[in-house]
């Protein structure tokens, strides 16, 4: 089960006139006995709603007044996410007979054409406040306050994530929580600006949309795969890496198992990194268990663990009880022989949390032959419903069956022959039909989809963000070698001023005489070095632009070749 919550507009989307209907009262009551929760975000104030709708108990948390406040009704907690604006506002507009109007805890109401009179005096006044609509109603809030902001609140002080939201309304101020949440969702009755944006629209209108939405969900999101759903949208597709033609390639985010397989030295740190950091990038919680230390560096993470202190199963859950929060278990205590227990102790407590929370999304299990050997018997401690995990390994065929047959989507780096017949062997699949390569240069891959008919393909992996980072920086101020540095020699070959970075590059480039200089330019050096030893595609092309501009003194091409390069690497003042 993937989507944990549901969050509901009121009015327009929940109820009509006002008034929850008895059927989608019964739905909602039936989605939260399957183990999900509801919050209800509305523009109301909780008095208001209260009144109007005495089942708010039924609600697990209640977003008010447009994202300002928010309420448990189990507890009564209420929580305040702004000030009420100043007493010299709300008599301006009494002053100017505005009405109706309406002040709450933190919100200031009216309806339209107030608009006018409303930004008249928050702009007389020099206030940092915001006006919102909502079909015809004018609400004033603390500016950064809507409906996104509060739920986004909500969810964490539940300690739950947006990543497992499914989120539905019919207004323009719904648009803010509606594009936060993993899957969006429009009734019918919905203006057509919001409809434009969600990821699916329901056949019926109000109430009778959410009880729609809310069976739509209790079978497919039930179901095992969800990779071909509808209930599954495009936009948070992981990038894969890129076809001919610079074409990307995806991956779903949710109910894969990847193994990523391939000799040492292949890349698959490089594309496993990449994986990573694009889960990362999407909101998705990531958990990756380290036996060898090889994610040590890697950002946006919290480390657990090293060569001396073990990570016990309560320090993980207390990381990864913050959504935001991902987490690198180092296993470099654990002896090799003890590792497979280790995890065995540890898996179902992360499961036990996904059950709860839907979270980590993904569970990333590197050197898996040691974690999972064939010797072990993996289905004690994965579940063969479990998904949401990638292992790496340099051998699959080490690794248990049980382990390997929960696999969907196989990546093979270097060698993909070799590793397709390894699985397939180890699992009893058939080979694809497909020829594969023997070897692959480095820095590209195979992916196999095994539920698909689809022939495994290849592809081009991109470099992950820290790496490119990191080859930036070399790039600006390491040294590239005799091989890929630029010698400024000039037409009869008199100098030989050797830049082994772009640092150097850019200092030398500043002394050597405009003949130097000139000539380099017109033979279009500086393009070819920076396509053929920096490998930066984009800048060679700007710079040979450049080199081509004939009308250019050498100070002015200088000065444009260093912004250039000035634009994309970090250099020195």
């Amino acid at each position: 089960m993937h989507y944990l919550i549901l969050a509901t507009d009121y009015d327009g989307t929940l109820a009509k006139d006002g008034k929850v209907s008895e059927a989608t009262l019964d739905a909602l009551k039936r989605l939260q006995k399957s183990g999900r929760k509801l919050i209800l975000v509305t523009g109301r104030q909780l008095e208001d709603l209260i009144e109007v709708f005495p089942e708010t108990s039924l609600f697990d948390c209640v977003v008010a007044e447009n994202g300002a406040v928010i309420y448990f009704p189990s507890t009564r907690e209420e929580l305040l996410l702004g000030e009420l604006p100043p007493e010299k506002f709300v008599n301006a507009l009494r002053s100017r007979n505005i009405d109706p109007l309406s002040v709450g805890k933190v919100i200031v109401a009216t309806w339209e054409p107030n608009e006018t009179e409303v930004l008249t005096v928050i702009r007389e006044l020099g206030l940092d406040l915001q006006v919102i609509f909502n079909k015809g109603a004018v609400m004033v809030l603390p500016a950064g306050v809507n409906k996104a902001s509060g739920l986004s609140a909500a969810l964490d002080k539940m300690g739950l994530s947006v990543r497992n939201t499914v989120a539905v309304g019919d207004a323009e101020n719904d648009l803010s929580f509606l594009k936060l949440c993993e899957f969006s969702v429009a009734v019918a009755n919905a203006l057509p600006s919001v409809k434009g944006e969600v990821d699916w629209v329901t056949e019926a209108s109000r109430g009778e949309g959410v009880v729609e939405l809310i069976e739509r969900l209790l079978t497919l999101d039930l179901t095992e795969d969800l990779r071909e759903s509808s209930i599954l949208p495009d936009r948070h597709r992981i990038v894969l890496g890129n076809l001919d033609g610079d074409r990307e390639t995806y991956i779903q985010p949710l109910n894969r198992n990847i193994l990523l397989a391939g000799i040492s030295g292949g890349g698959k740190s490089t594309l496993a990194t990449g994986l990573i950091e694009r889960f990362i990038d999407k909101g998705y919680q990531v958990c990756i268990i380290d036996p060898e230390g090889d994610y040590q560096s890697f950002d946006r993470t919290v480390i657990l663990g090293n060569a001396q202190q073990i990570p016990s199963s309560a320090e993980v859950l207390t990381v990864l009880s913050k959504p935001e929060q991902n987490l690198i278990v180092n296993l470099m205590g654990v002896k090799i022989d003890d590792r497979p227990l280790f995890l065995a102790q540890l898996l179902p407590s992360l499961l036990e949390m996904r059950v709860r929370t839907g979270r980590p999304h993904w569970i990333v299990i590197d050197e898996v032959h040691h974690m999972f050997p064939s010797s072990w018997n993996a289905a004690v401690t994965l579940p063969q419903s479990v998904n949401g995990i990638l292992m790496v390994t340099v051998h699959p065929e080490h690794v248990a069956t049980s382990a390997l047959s929960l696999i969907d989507t196989v990546i093979a780096v270097k060698s993909p022959m070799q590793t397709f017949t390894d699985f397939c062997n180890t699992v009893g699949h058939q080979l694809p039909n497909a020829p594969l390569p023997s070897e692959l240069a480095s820095g590209s891959g195979v992916a196999w989809f095994l539920k698909t008919e689809e022939q495994p393909f290849q592809f081009k992996v991109i470099l992950p963000v820290q790496e490119r980072q990191r080859h930036m920086r070399n790039y600006a101020e390491g040294n590239l070698g005799n091989d890929r540095c630029f010698f400024f020699r000039g037409e009869d070959d008199k100098l030989n001023l050797k830049a082994q970075n772009l640092i150097m590059f850019m200092q030398l480039a500043a002394g050597v005489d405009d003949r130097t200089w000139l000539h380099h330019l017109h033979l279009q050096d500086y393009s070819n070095w920076l396509q053929n030893s920096i490998k930066d595609e984009s800048l060679a092309k700007e710079v040979s632009e450049i080199e081509k501009t004939t009308e250019l003194s050498p100070a002015d091409s200088r000065d444009r070749i260093k912004t250039a390069i000035e634009k994309r690497y970090t250099l020195p003042a």
